[in-house]
């Protein structure tokens, strides 16, 4: 047997080429998160001065922990788990259970981001005869989502379940496709679809009354923001939250690359496209706010839901509703959401398939049903349900803000100064990468990204404890949010603890590292 199938004991799949992995990671990044977070963010922190540490932020956190999980799963071939184990080595085989960290925190924003896909399509449906009507809240809210207290309700709403077990389906069938004829085909036809979408999107929304005002709002300068620490953190997050770094996706999808493979010039491709994507959504998503405003005779700075899940399915549809030619804007809004979401979705599910088929020597085609089939149960479950608004709010702001930001703080302590890999993963990238990099990488991974991610953590822990959550009684919290974290941690260990099919320890790193390497 090989040493690169010893896992799964078959051939490793592999992307066709450079162009469908591009196209895959950045269908990976490109999310819900650049729609409706990131212009929000930027208007709140600084508008147009927020680029400054937004470009400090990418180049100092975001692109150097992007290349440390390709360096990881490029060199050690492997989901998370698998490629941690084996960078451990014989006296850091525990490693593997940040591995499973990182792929329970991707099952567990599986499940819910599932039901943000499954509304965007649904207000894809609705857009084409503006059923939301004269009171888009309402009918979010109540018609919709029928949201009732915080609890754990068994009352489901058939108008999201039944978009929710689509989505689910759709994510099976690609799961199962595998990595070339699933994943990479899904971005390679998606993509292009939403940028497309998106162009048009954007172009409509320059052309409408008032679209300049919001635009001044989003990019005018406040400078005195930038002496504001709490301004370069959410520069951080920001970054941080948008790149699918830190919880397996691209160790995943960096395994799935040929063993000569460029490895840093695609990723400052993948991470400029992300960014770029942002900003140039922000334009749109405040071009189009600056019309709301226009209509109601009002400054954009006075109109309330403006982020988040809000923005998209309250206060967009009613702009949809006001402006002309409303029903296309909203068909492409809303099936360029959707697309956006889906392509993101099944990345992250594919850290929980690609885990699952090496710890058991399984089918790809396996893991896609038995992964999709169980999440599809707890998603409906969790998130169909007259909760379902508020445990997803919930479990979220959990698992980012915690889960993922202690997973991206361990993997820089435990990688670069415990194990001391730093120079290895250097020298890897430099063999194979025709943009190289300088010592200064493993600096920025190992001291500046823990050092702002950390502070971020503790003030986030420290409100939660302190403030709690959007008014949410204690012991829900206690469940549905530290519980979250407590099932991370569990799953950690418990699935480091099961054997093997298959030893991944018959491994040798390719190209050998040697002490030339370094210079």
């Amino acid at each position: 047997m090989s040493q690169t199938d010893a896992v799964t004991a078959r051939p490793r799949e592999e992307w066709t080429g450079q162009i469908g992995f591009i196209l895959s990671a950045i269908g990976s990044a490109v999310g819900l998160g650049n729609i409706w977070r990131f212009p929000s963010v930027a208007y709140e922190n600084g508008g147009g001065a927020f680029l400054i540490p937004y470009l400090v932020a990418l180049l100092t956190a975001g692109i150097p922990i992007l290349f440390l999980d390709y360096a990881i799963g490029h060199r050690f071939r492997g989901a998370a788990p698998t490629a941690f184990r084996r960078l451990g080595g014989r006296v850091g085989r525990w490693m593997e259970s940040l591995g499973w960290f990182q792929v329970a925190i991707a099952f567990v924003i599986g499940l819910y981001y599932t039901a943000v896909v499954a509304w965007a399509l649904s207000f894809f449906v609705f857009s084409f005869d503006l059923r939301w009507g004269d009171d888009p809240r309402t009918f979010f809210l109540v018609d919709y989502l029928a949201v009732s207290d915080a609890g754990f309700s068994m009352q489901f709403v058939p108008s999201v379940l039944i978009p929710l077990a689509i989505v689910w389906i759709a994510v099976i069938v690609v799961l199962a496709f595998g990595v070339a004829r699933g994943l990479q085909r899904v971005n390679v036809i998606g993509l292009p679809v939403l940028l497309i979408a998106f162009v048009i999107l954007v172009v409509r929304a320059l052309l409408l009354d008032g679209a300049a005002d919001g635009l001044n709002a989003l990019f005018t300068p406040n400078f005195a923001a930038l002496a504001d620490p709490n301004v370069w953190i959410a520069a951080y997050s920001q970054i941080f939250f948008s790149l699918s770094i830190a919880f397996g996706i691209m160790i995943t999808y960096a395994s799935y690359r040929k063993r000569r493979s460029n490895l840093t010039t695609p990723g400052l491709v993948v991470a400029f496209s992300n960014s770029s994507f942002e900003i140039f959504a922000g334009i749109g998503v405040f071009a189009t706010l600056g019309y709301f405003a226009f209509e109601q005779g009002i400054a954009v700075s006075e109109l309330e839901g403006i982020a988040g899940p809000i923005l998209t399915f309250v206060t967009f549809p009613a702009i949809v509703s006001e402006m002309p030619g409303g029903v296309i804007f909203g068909v492409l809004f809303f099936g360029a959401l959707a697309l956006a979401g889906f392509t993101s979705l099944v990345s992250v599910l594919q850290v929980v398939s690609a885990a699952v088929q090496e710890k058991f020597g399984i089918t790809a085609r396996s893991a896609a049903l038995i992964i999709g089939g169980g999440s599809a149960v707890l998603s409906i479950i969790g998130f169909a349900t007259t909760t379902g608004l508020i445990a997803l709010d919930t479990v979220d702001q959990w698992t980012n803000n915690i889960g993922v930001v202690l997973s991206a703080i361990l993997s820089s302590v435990l990688v670069i100064w415990v194990l001391r890999r730093g120079e290895q993963l250097r020298a890897h990238l430099n063999a194979l990468s025709t943009f190289r990099v300088g010592r200064i990488w493993v600096l920025l991974v190992g001291l500046v990204a823990p050092v702002v991610l950390g502070y971020m953590l503790a003030q986030r822990v420290i409100t939660l404890i302190v403030a709690g959550y959007e008014d949410l009684p204690a012991a829900y919290l206690a469940v549905a949010g530290w519980g979250t974290v407590v099932f991370l941690l569990v799953a950690a260990v418990v699935l480091k603890l099961l054997p093997w099919r298959h030893s991944p320890d018959e491994f040798t790193p390719w190209p050998a590292f040697e002490k030339e390497a370094r210079r």
